[in-house]
Parts: C-alpha cells; sequence; structure tokens
C-alpha cells in the first residue's frame, strides 16, 4: 500500500471504530508511530525537506484529507499529559499537528520522539506541561506564546489594516459548567488568572470588510485564526491558507460529522458566509 493511502486508510478505520479510551496506552502509542514514520517517509519520497516550510505545513496537512473530525481529543485523560492522536483531528490539532510535523521535517530530525517534542512545544506555554492551565487553551494565547518561543510570527498587522480586539476575553470562566477540569477551584482561578493577562495585551486582527484589500499578502501555510463575536471568546475557528489557483481557501477540520478539507469557497467568501466570523488573526510559520 502506498504511504499516503497508509495514513488516509488507517486514520479512517480507526477513527470509524475506535475511540481513545476504548485503546490500550501502547496500541494507541504504537498505532500513531506507524503513522508518523509513514508521514516523514512520504516527505522524504515529496523532497519537502527543501521546501520553504509554508509549504511543508501544507504538503502534510493535505495527507490528512478526509481524516474525520473529532472534538475534545485532548481531554481523554483526567491528568494532563501529552495527547499523540494522527487518526482524528479538531480544528487547531490539525494545526499544531501539521506544524509539528513540518517542523520535523525541515530541521532534518523524523523521529516519532522528536514530533512529539515539537508538537508538546507548540501546544503548552514555555513548552512545558504543568496540569490543565498549562495547556494554550485561548488561541490567541497560543499564538502570543509561539511567537514567544520563536515558532510563528503574528503577522497581522504587517499584512494589513488591523483593529485591536476590543472585548473581555472571558469565555472558559463564564462557561466553567462547560469544563470538566474546572470543578475544582485551583485551576479555575489560574484560568482567570491566564484571561486577565490576555486582556492585557494589545491583540489585533484583520476586519473581515478589510480582508479582500490585503489578501494578496497571505502565504502559503499561514494559520488562520477566526475570530469571533461570540462574547467572551477571541477565536472560534483554526486552519491552514492553501492557494487554490489564484485565490487562497482554508484546511481545515470544519465541525462534528465532517473530514478534514478544503473549502470549496475562498477565505473571503467563507468569512461572508459565516456571520459569526469578525476577522482574522494570521501566524506566520518561522523557517527552521
Amino acid at each position: 500500500m502506498k504511504r499516503r493511502t497508509f495514513i488516509a486508510s488507517t486514520a479512517v478505520t480507526l477513527a470509524g471504530g475506535l475511540s481513545l479510551p476504548a485503546l490500550s496506552f501502547r496500541m494507541f502509542h504504537n498505532v500513531h508511530r506507524e503513522i508518523c514514520e509513514n508521514v516523514f517517509a512520504t516527505a522524504a519520497d515529496l523532497n519537502f525537506a527543501h521546501r520553504p516550510i509554508g509549504e511543508v505545513v501544507i504538503g502534510i496537512g493535505k495527507l490528512f484529507k478526509g481524516s474525520a473530525y473529532q472534538a475534545h481529543t485532548l481531554e481523554a485523560f483526567e491528568e494532563e499529559q501529552l495527547i499523540v492522536n494522527l487518526e482524528v483531528f479538531d480544528c487547531v490539532t490539525l494545526v499544531e499537528n501539521s506544524l509539528a510535523l513540518a517542523r520535523c521535517v525541515r530541521k532534518g530530525e523524523t523521529t516519532f520522539e522528536a514530533y512529539m517534542t515539537e508538537l508538546q512545544t507548540i501546544r503548552y506555554r514555555d513548552g512545558n506541561i504543568d496540569g490543565y492551565p498549562s495547556r494554550l487553551h485561548y488561541f490567541s494565547d497560543w499564538i502570543y506564546d509561539n511567537v514567544r518561543k520563536g515558532v510563528v510570527r503574528d503577522v497581522s498587522e504587517e499584512i494589513g489594516n488591523v483593529d485591536p480586539i476590543q472585548k473581555e476575553i472571558n469565555f472558559m470562566s463564564a462557561h466553567r459548567d462547560q469544563y470538566n477540569r474546572l470543578a475544582g477551584d485551583d485551576y479555575y482561578q489560574i484560568i482567570k488568572e491566564q484571561e486577565q493577562i490576555i486582556n492585557q495585551r494589545g491583540q489585533f486582527f484583520i476586519p473581515k470588510g478589510n480582508f479582500h484589500m490585503y489578501e494578496a499578502n497571505i502565504e502559503q501555510g499561514d494559520i488562520l485564526a477566526f475570530c469571533t463575536n461570540i462574547r467572551g471568546l477571541d477565536v472560534q475557528h483554526t486552519a491552514l491558507a492553501v492557494k487554490v489557483g489564484e485565490k487562497f481557501h482554508a484546511l481545515h477540520a470544519p465541525m462534528a460529522g465532517g473530514v478534514v478539507e478544503i473549502t470549496e469557497n475562498d477565505l473571503m467568501m467563507y468569512m461572508t458566509m459565516h456571520k459569526r466570523v469578525t476577522g482574522l488573526m494570521v501566524a506566520r510559520p518561522v523557517e527552521v
């Protein structure tokens, strides 16, 4: 079986028949190690190591097209630990995994262990796992922390005319009942403190009404964070920018019941169709 066929078929078969808690940790780990190794082998076949990192991010992201969407895969264990899942994705885990694998390819460090190290660096504050609050839950905070770590650049202001995010970010603490780990006061108070820090930053986004003027400044593999008018929330969806013809579309894990896909509509039309989307933050992977 061809490597790319193996990656897709493994993801679909396991996602359809097994959920994370139903697998033994060893079996689950071995499955993902094999998928990871096949991704790296495919990347070598296609000479990804010598391409710009944005192209590598998209090239790897496309290998997961057709994989099922699944929410809450990072909530599988009570104790916070690095969850590796290359079978099913939500919008953030697709971005994280594509970026982590791409960084490994560009560094020439194509082992499962190197991939796990990159994934942890990207997903957690300062790259360290220290309980539930150490995971970067708000995507504007994810961008901020990964800028500090030298993983991405926030190019929103560089790309075009931007506006400050003028809203209070407090969705998690305001909807405590939706987060099992916030039942205890310790984590709840830490999350509230993190929200206060986020609110003190002057973060910016490109309003969707202005985006058509600046779309030409988007690059292949840019990380797209769709800002929202949902009260207390900064970002409602994430994706990767992929060029189709002369326009940019989104490579993303779209919704429950869906699969990883490239949007039929370009970015401007996609945002127009989604009324709660107010604009975009854009993060660009840093060359390694």
